[in-house]
């Protein structure tokens, strides 16, 4: 019987981390099929558009589900989940998106990666939490890298930089936010669920919205494509896979395969963009993953779901 529930149990930790994998390499992907749709002539702000409002129509058939749990939450909690979807998914989709556009999406990805290092200075802040001689060596790892990557760069590309240094700083707070304002009392796809749908309520009190969609309805098929790549692919689907591997594996080791993530990103750039960085940039990008992976494996954190999302499990 013992030998069954170890067999079982390797079982479930091996889809488990397929699972992960699967999420990141889909995450991985929103650099490029946002590049594709820059290329065909949509904005930054667009690209936010066409991703929150796309995807928040997608996740509405989670609404039966959920109901019970958003008619339950307090204006305070409300309050929070506002403040945490305008500013950890509409800014940082903004921030994000633009700083493909100016950098590519290899670098763009590996600064939204510097989100532990905001983390840990928002939390110590906001919640009170203490930052360890560890934590700070790490944060000064990937401050080095993030300068490495600035080397040798134009005025343009250094807003890119800034850019996606702001989309680390919105991510980070995508966690803290959410953290004050539910306490651990709700599931966390009821958060994905309203940070989304909250993001794209505002959008759609925006002309620009409706004027983004109308575009593309005179674009080629294949644009359609491009769209739902982005809010199916790289937003709906990585969410769900990730939230169900957290069933079967601990979030610790789950956090370390969201490396996964900006590797697919710089891999796909070169292969499908053919954009490429100098030596002492890849090595500021590497600084900057491996500062996220340490963090993940030694704090037990992540830059995609934040630890105050993840079910409490055992090692």
């Amino acid at each position: 019987m013992a030998n069954t529930d170890s067999a079982m149990s390797a079982r479930q930790s091996w889809i488990g981390t397929i699972q992960i994998i699967t999420a990141a390499i889909c995450w991985g992907t929103l650099g490029i099929f946002s590049t594709y749709l820059n290329q065909i002539g949509f904005s930054g702000w667009q690209i936010t558009i066409l991703r929150i409002v796309t995807a928040a129509f997608l996740i509405l058939v989670m609404l039966p589900k959920l109901w019970p749990h958003l008619i339950k939450l307090r204006p305070k909690q409300w309050l929070g989940l506002v403040l945490q979807s305008l500013i950890g998914v509409l800014s940082m989709s903004v921030c994000y998106f633009f700083a493909v556009i100016y950098v590519g999406a290899g670098p763009a990805v590996a600064l939204l990666y510097t989100a532990p290092v905001f983390s840990l200075l928002f939390s110590a802040f906001f919640l009170n939490e203490s930052i360890t001689r560890q934590s700070a060596l790490l944060a000064l790892m990937a401050v080095f890298g993030v300068g490495l990557t600035m080397l040798g760069e134009q005025a343009q590309a250094n807003w890119g930089i800034i850019l996606g240094l702001l989309s680390g700083v919105c991510y980070s707070l995508y966690g803290v936010l959410g953290k004050r304002a539910m306490h651990y009392a709700h599931p966390a796809p009821l958060v994905f669920f309203t940070s989304i749908v909250i993001s794209a309520g505002v959008l759609l009190l925006l002309p620009e919205s409706y004027q983004t969609y109308e575009k593309l309805l005179t674009l080629p098929l294949l644009t359609w494509g491009y769209v739902l790549g982005l809010s199916l692919l790289g937003t709906v689907v990585p969410f769900a896979l990730y939230m169900k591997a957290l069933e079967k594996l601990p979030a610790t080791r789950a956090s370390v395969f969201t490396i996964f993530e900006p590797l697919t990103a710089i891999a796909l750039s070169i292969l499908l963009l053919h954009q490429a960085l100098s030596w002492i940039q890849y090595m500021g990008v590497v600084l900057i993953l491996l500062a996220a992976l340490l963090n993940a494996v030694l704090n037990g954190t992540t830059t995609r779901v934040p630890r105050w999302l993840r079910r409490r499990q055992k090692v």
